[in-house]
């Protein structure tokens, strides 16, 4: 796979579990907080998968 590749995945996987975290205690999926923390989870998987390609 290419490190372009690695990325998006990591992107990907980092603000779908981001977007879940608010359900754990009741929010809507389609929430505020829920987009917030995808956009943090998204985040925190580009550091990792930057981490992990270098």
């Amino acid at each position: 796979m290419s490190s372009k590749v690695i990325v998006y995945l990591f992107i990907f996987i980092g603000s779908t579990l981001g977007a879940y975290v608010p359900v754990i205690w009741g929010a809507s999926l389609f929430s505020f907080s829920s987009v917030l923390f995808s956009g943090i989870g998204a985040a925190i998987g580009l550091f990792i998968a930057l981490s992990f390609t270098e």
